[in-house]
């Protein structure tokens, strides 16, 4: 059956646009188009080819790996080709390969899972332990020697340490620039006017093809090693799993969170907790790498021109497109902020569509150089607001203007504010109708009052019913019933609701009120340590920073909170209607047993024999203390699982870290 014209001409199509942006993004370091996008353009060629074989030839994209070598740099043959990985995007594609993995060999098949990092391949060369060239992926079999600029990355080994070493060692290992890192890049770019880099994978890419060596050692460039290519000597190695202790051994930095499984479903488990968590890491993953762990079984699978059959890297769902920018428009919220955000034409991205994103405040905008009409990138993570990246500068039309921020409010139409050395422009009129609203859309998200969204909110203040939060607790149902789109029940579910939320804890009360810098954490602080409104109130400074968590700059703001009679007439609103103003009421235990007297412990990761309140209800009633920051002070760190950046302090600052057994053990004895 002939090949259908419109088919040979859609290949062809593809053929072109993966070629091209392959290069922008292997090559130019300035790709057009977001990852996701670019997977669905290979993935239909991909589909096309399988359906119609006979359309494939030697030259497709599809039959190749990575991009073409530049030729910046010289270029460097690899003794054994660096070749890609085949994708899997859902738990079906990965059980899918899991079984063709099983019916080709015999014997029971382990997993080694890893992190995807979105970073640059790279290739090392070691003879005699010492390191003699650096090279590239390039197109799989070429690579470009960047030797001079991988040895200014601390984290590369020049001599391998070690009695076994190889003669000769290949080992290859992704090239990635940290977060912190490519943030502080974009930073100084912006500031001495230079092109901002897109992602932290372009950032590290085109550091690494500096021709100036002391640029690349500027860059904080870091590099996580996964496996051995050329290996002439040293020790047999049997499994993936024994191979990278060997590795770590000769002086290898090795990712920390590859872990070894026995099940699929294992695989799929540490996937989804590693999607969960992405974002703990520091660096960017863009998915996880699964490998058969049993060397000679990967003998046994083998490989395909371009993939290897032992391996898969399951993607992430994607969290960047490309759209247009329609209009850069400023929201006022509650605190009187000037935020502009882009209007964009919709687009599915992270799990849901978008149409509004972030461009945080006045220099953000004049840093990325977005522009309405622009081809923009969009992010989104999960349930995080989403947030413009950058423009498609390649697209972008000849008569396009640089965006200036207004200088009126779009609200009430006062001037807007910024005051010198800050970042946010603000709107300082007190009786901004958005402020308004935004503090009283708080509050009721705050103190969970269910019927109580933004309209809602919205069409009581243009009904006269709303001032401030306060006046929540004077809606009536007969008040409520002449509004449209409320009939009687609704109004009394409502009021009902609000008459619930009289009873929530003080920490939420706190939240609720909306004084900067007080957020759920530093909340718990306050109504532990002080037990009621009244006292957090009216405490001094210096009773303030007492409290652990509290520093300066937070004690100050909730005194100038308390300081403005407008918040002290919503307090006396609240104070009239009920509202619950104490403290949690301390569990104890008899003076005798109070083991942990003097103690500081830190909570951080889920435990299994205690919620977070139960375990520091059990600390607190021994007589220790539950800070929701570590410090030198801090006792103890108990670690659950997935613990936060909080362990990674406690190890920096040689605090001791202790496991849900030990916790057990400090609570029954006081020791550990």
């Amino acid at each position: 059956m002939p090949v259908p014209p419109e088919i040979e001409a859609r290949v062809g199509e593809l053929r072109e646009q993966v070629a091209y942006h392959r290069d922008r993004y292997f090559v130019e370091d300035a790709p057009e188009i977001s990852d996701a996008e670019f997977d669905e353009l290979y993935r239909e060629l991909e589909q096309l080819e399988a359906e119609f074989p006979e359309l494939v030839t030697p030259d497709s994209p599809t039959q190749q790996v990575g991009g073409a070598a530049a030729s910046t740099f010289a270029p460097v043959e690899h003794v054994i080709p660096m070749l890609s990985l085949d994708n899997a995007f859902t738990l079906e594609d990965l059980l899918a390969w899991g079984k063709r993995i099983e019916r080709q060999v015999s014997d029971p098949v382990a997993f080694v899972c890893e992190p995807k990092m979105d970073g640059l391949a790279i290739s090392l060369l070691y003879e005699q332990g010492q390191l003699v060239r650096a090279a590239t992926r390039g197109n799989g079999f070429t690579g470009e020697d960047v030797t001079a600029n991988v040895r200014t990355i601390k984290s590369v080994p020049r001599k391998l340490k070690g009695e076994a070493v190889p003669e000769r060692l290949e080992v290859r290992g992704e090239v990635f620039m940290p977060l912190a890192a490519f943030e502080g890049l974009n930073r100084r770019q912006g500031e001495a006017g230079a092109r901002l880099f897109a992602n932290p994978r372009n950032a590290a890419a085109g550091s690494l093809r500096q021709k100036d060596p002391s640029i690349t050692a500027s860059r904080a460039l870091d590099i996580f090693c996964y496996q051995p290519g050329v290996k002439e000597g040293g020790p047999r190695l049997r499994t993936h799993w024994e191979t990278l202790d060997w590795l770590r051994d000769l002086g290898f930095p090795v990712n920390p969170r590859i872990e070894r499984f026995e099940w699929l479903d294992d695989v799929y488990a540490f996937s989804e907790s590693m999607l969960e968590h992405r974002h703990d890491l520091g660096y960017e993953v863009d998915g996880v790498v699964v490998k058969v762990d049993d060397l000679g079984q990967r003998e046994e699978l083998g490989a395909t021109s371009k993939a290897p059959r032992w391996a898969i890297a399951y993607k992430f769902p994607p969290e960047e497109k490309t759209t247009k920018l329609l209009k850069i428009m400023v929201s006022i919220g509650r605190t009187g902020r000037a935020t502009p955000f882009a209007q964009m034409e919709p687009v599915f991205v992270g799990g849901s569509t978008v149409q509004m994103a972030s461009l945080h405040n006045q220099d953000e905008v004049a840093r990325r150089d977005v522009r309405e009409g622009d081809t923009v990138i969009v992010r989104k993570a999960g349930d995080v607001i989403p947030e413009v990246v950058g423009p498609v500068v390649a697209k972008r039309k000849k008569n396009a203007r640089r965006w200036k921020f207004p200088k009126q409010c779009p609200a009430c139409g006062q001037p807007l504010v910024r005051v010198e050395g800050e970042a946010a422009t603000n709107c300082v009129n007190v009786d901004c109708p958005n402020q308004r609203w935004g503090r009283i859309v708080h509050f009721a998200a705050a103190m969970e009052i269910d019927g109580l969204g933004e309209e809602r909110v919205r069409q009581f203040i243009e009904a006269g019913l709303l001032a401030d939060a306060g006046d929540l607790y004077s809606l009536t149902v007969e008040k409520l019933v002449p509004l449209e789109r409320i009939g009687e029940r609704s109004a009394q579910l409502l009021v009902d609701n609000v008459e619930k939320s009289k009873a929530q804890s003080l920490v939420r009360l706190l939240v609720a009120l909306g004084i900067n810098n007080v957020g759920p954490a530093a909340a718990q602080d306050l109504a532990r340590e002080l037990g009621h409104l009244d006292r957090i109130a009216s405490a001094s400074q210096e009773e303030l920073v007492a409290v652990d968590g509290v520093g300066p700059i937070l004690a100050q703001s909730v005194q100038e909170f308390f300081a403005r009679p407008r918040n002290l007439e919503v307090i006396e609103k609240l104070r009239k209607a009920g509202v619950n103003f104490e403290g949690p009421v301390r569990a104890t235990v008899p003076e005798e047993e109070q083991t942990l007297a003097g103690l500081t412990v830190v909570l951080t990761g889920g435990l299994e024999r205690f919620s977070r309140d139960e375990a520091q209800a059990e600390i607190e009633a021994r007589g220790g203390k539950v800070t929701s920051s570590v410090s030198k002070k801090t006792s103890y760190v108990v670690a659950g699982e997935n613990p936060g950046t909080k362990l990674a302090k406690a190890e920096q600052l040689g605090v001791t870290v202790l496991d849900e057994d030990a916790l057990v053990k400090l609570l029954e004895t006081g020791q550990v």
